[in-house]
């Protein structure tokens, strides 16, 4: 398995440098048997060319692997195809340009474009030509796909799909091998190592940047991480992780309320004053928490908890049995369903929440969000919440979003220009909100509009 990076220009030999390898010298190493050899086959002050290989051990795979393999444990392709193996043998070798940490005189260089051509192979995957392209296209790159053994001269079994893929646009040397680490285990049939929040974190690391604006994120998350109760472990950090400093507030006993608490008493209370409240669909209800308390509000005669994840559902529906034989609460009905899919049993009930939802989402999707919500689904009252960045100030942490999965923060007037903007039909009154303790500059730390339905 290998991978060849081509650049052309002026300065490319700073390459060198961001590589940290010396192009007068074979980099050769072993990990518990596994051989990873680099070297350069041009070198000059217009282009550079490095190629990496990886020989892993087929006997140390077969003892490290709980997976069968089409042939037998040592008699295999496996050791030959570019994979998720191919990218943890590389870690090590390519930690200086993943991390962007090379000398303190280059570490200018590790911003700077050049034109780059990636050809890695040969990779063996159940992906289409279109699937791989589209990984890859909206990352600026021009994808070129070939079929065959013939350059490579390498034993790849005759039915096998194994394809050669080459890369070429504009990127700096990190970005660009931050994405090849992220998306080869997508294009990998194979599972060969044990996944847990280590990998969340590796996604997160090597995905910051450009890994969000992705229009297959979901897909590639999914494919990377491979196992949905994993998967959920994303969905959960995205959703439910918080500044430890964020919205905590003294109650009047030795505890602490948290934001999320508060915002979920502000909701209920609203609830609690309208004429109409015997439908409730709680969109992106996780594990169930906000639901949960819906359940206990006198009047309600139906709770939707429409939630994407698995895994968040079953500890939702765990959650909802622990109270489910009080008399007084109302057992919530799951749904697996997401926003960006219509689904009719969610139309025309009396209140629909988004409680912290819209900032996960990428802007340019919200339009038909909405009018979805309001002009199909149209519920009574639609309730939304979302961070006021202006209280981020309060936090101490004025450059940054509250949660890296946050797609955008609305200072209050910027709420209060889009609200306005999905109500352009003039169906709904609106009414603004805060949450939290308000500080007299910044305001409150949460926002909320309610959506109320004029012909209601």
């Amino acid at each position: 398995m290998q991978l060849t990076i081509q650049a052309s220009g002026n300065d490319v030999e700073v390459i060198s440098y961001l590589l940290a390898k010396n192009p007068n010298n074979i980099y050769e190493r072993s990990q518990n048997g596994h051989l990873v050899r680099m070297f350069y086959s041009k070198f000059t002050e217009k282009e550079v060319e490095v190629t990496f290989f990886v020989t892993p051990d087929p006997i140390e795979l077969s003892r490290n692997s709980s997976e069968k393999y089409d042939i037998t444990s040592y008699i295999n392709d496996r050791e030959f195809a570019v994979s998720s193996i191919f990218c943890t043998f590389l870690r090590t070798a390519l930690g200086t340009a993943l991390n962007g940490k090379p000398k303190e005189e280059y570490a200018s260089w590790v911003r700077y474009a050049f034109p780059f051509t990636f050809e890695f192979g040969p990779v063996v995957s159940n992906l289409s030509d279109k699937q791989i392209k589209d990984l890859f296209e909206p990352l600026g790159y021009e994808v070129s796909i070939t079929y065959g053994d013939s350059d490579y001269n390498l034993p790849i079994k005759s039915k096998s799909s194994a394809r050669y893929i080459i890369l070429k646009g504009m990127t700096t040397l990190q970005n660009g091998l931050r994405q090849l680490f992220v998306l080869i285990p997508v294009l990998d049939n194979y599972k060969h190592y044990y996944i847990d929040e280590t990998e969340i974190e590796k996604i997160e690391r090597y995905g910051e940047g450009w890994l969000d604006l992705h229009p297959q994120r979901e897909f590639i998350i999914q494919k990377a991480l491979r196992f949905k109760e994993v998967y959920s472990l994303v969905e959960k950090k995205e959703k439910d992780n918080r500044p430890a400093e964020e919205g905590v507030k003294e109650s009047e006993g030795d505890g602490k309320v948290r934001l999320n608490d508060l915002r979920y008493e502000k909701i209920i209370d609203h609830i609690n004053r309208m004429q109409r409240r015997e439908s409730i669909v709680d969109f992106g209800s996780g594990e169930g928490k906000l639901s949960l308390k819906l359940g206990f509000v006198n009047g309600v005669k139906e709770i939707l908890a429409v939630e994407p994840s698995e895994s968040a559902t079953l500890k939702a529906l765990k959650r909802f049995e622990k109270v489910g034989q009080l008399e007084n609460f109302l057992m919530p009905t799951t749904i697996k369903g997401s926003l960006f899919y219509y689904d009719d049993r969610v139309k025309q009930k009396d209140v629909m929440i988004l409680c912290e939802v819209i900032e996960h989402i990428n802007e340019n999707r919200l339009p038909k969000i909405m009018n979805t919500i309001l002009n199909d689904y149209q519920p009574g009252v639609l309730i939304i919440t979302t961070p006021n960045q202006e209280y981020n100030q309060v936090y101490d942490m004025s450059e940054n979003y509250r949660h890296p999965d946050h797609r955008f923060e609305w200072t209050r007037e910027e709420f209060h220009v889009w609200c306005n903007q999905q109500n352009e039909d003039e169906n709904y009154e609106l009414m603004f909100d805060g949450i939290g303790e308000e500080h007299q500059q910044y305001g409150y730390p949460t926002q909320m509009c309610l959506f109320t339905r004029k012909e209601r």
